[in-house]
């Protein structure tokens, strides 16, 4: 009797088992097989939530398939008490051991509400706008200019939330004392930066950045940036440039940045001037004249005076005989290579041609020609 008991016992203990065994290998397949969400979310992770609260939240947005195993894998991993504050986007079909990893690993949040500062050659703006994670698209919610309107209750209020992500948007052919006075002007950055970067030396991109952060660590990025970029470019040059140094490098393509915003052209701009060197002919580029007057320190704001153009400056390009001794502007990386790799032509002129963009000429004559019709064009404007 006693034999068949132990046997029973013996035989229940196998069952139970391999059922644990079953639903250990069920539930482990389970927790890293894709998940049931059809459409990406932003799952918000407030301050002091938890493992529990998380796995109901994705459970009710139908993100997991049991937010019981979620929580027994994020035991199992030792990552339950990793659980970090956040915004984060949880892609279509992501298992629960990728969502645990995205919310315990930390960084930015990687969707919700951001913060742009836009820092422009005329203006700085400010845009609030929401990731819509259906279509991994920013919907704007607000946009103003801090110099000129008030502030937006819309801002006012995601400066308040704790996951709210901030970026400063550095256009292309903004000067270091732009950048500068822009950065040390934002209220949420911290100490301000008392001297002024190398005019060229800071690469124009997107730089996020933390409450409180101090205006150099913008500034430092930046500049590692830029020294990355132009090096790069320098090491892949075209053969028999006209140029002697990285240097002049980037003050030929700061002239560049600011001679035209149409990518297609830059290489055929930079042409221009390849040429021009070459042949020890003067730049006579209005950019630099600007240059001369403002010493970047803000925008003209005016058309340029015949006087200013016989003034005599280290920048004007109508009088010295070659490049200028410093930058113009900081250029974004094309206009660096475009510099560096211009296109192979003959041209040694170009107008604006009324469409955004310029007409080239090889000779005076064709030049001329195309000045014509630039002022014809001018005096349509005008007169409309």
């Amino acid at each position: 009797m006693w034999r068949h008991i132990a046997s029973n016992a013996l035989t229940l203990f196998i069952v139970l088992l391999f059922l644990i065994g079953g639903a250990i290998v069920w539930g482990s397949g389970q927790y890293s097989a894709p998940g049931p969400l059809s459409q990406a979310i932003c799952l918000r992770v407030e301050s002091g939530s938890n493992m529990r609260i998380v796995s109901n939240t994705l459970d009710e947005q139908g993100a997991v398939s049991s937010p019981t195993i979620f929580r027994i894998g994020a035991d199992y991993s030792e990552k339950a008490s990793q659980l970090k504050a956040g915004s984060f986007l949880v892609e279509a079909g992501a298992s629960m051991e990728q969502i645990i990893d995205q919310v315990t690993r930390g960084g930015q949040s990687t969707c919700g509400t951001e913060v742009v500062y836009r820092v422009g050659v005329t203006r700085t703006t400010i845009q609030v706008r929401e990731l819509d994670p259906s279509t991994n698209r920013y919907a704007e919610i607000a946009r103003f200019n801090p110099a000129e309107e008030e502030t937006p209750a819309a801002y006012t209020e995601v400066k308040e939330e704790a996951d709210t992500r901030y970026r400063a948007l550095i256009a292309e052919g903004v000067t270091s004392w732009q950048v500068v006075d822009a950065l040390n002007g934002l209220d949420l950055l911290g100490e301000d930066y008392a001297d002024l970067p190398a005019e060229g030396s800071l690469a124009p991109d997107s730089y996020e950045f933390s409450p409180g952060d101090p205006v150099a660590s913008i500034i430092d990025r930046m500049t590692e940036s830029q020294t990355r970029i132009l090096g790069e470019a320098w090491a892949n040059r075209a053969d028999d440039l006209p140029l002697n140094s990285p240097e002049e490098a980037l003050i030929l393509a700061s002239i560049v940045e600011k001679e035209t915003g149409v990518a297609e052209e830059r290489r055929q701009v930079a042409s221009v001037f390849t040429n021009r060197l070459n042949r020890g002919m003067r730049l006579q580029t209005d950019p630099t004249v600007i240059y001369g007057i403002t010493e970047g320190q803000g925008v003209l704001g005016r058309g340029l005076r015949q006087s200013e153009l016989r003034r005599e400056t280290p920048w004007n390009t109508y009088v010295i005989p070659a490049l200028p001794p410093t930058p113009i502007a900081n250029p974004g990386r094309a206009s660096i290579e475009a510099a560096l790799n211009p296109d192979t032509t003959e041209f040694i002129f170009f107008v604006a041609d009324g469409t955004g963009g310029h007409a080239f000429a090889t000779n005076l004559d064709d030049h001329n020609s195309n000045v014509a019709r630039w002022r014809e064009i001018e005096a349509e404007r005008a007169a409309n």
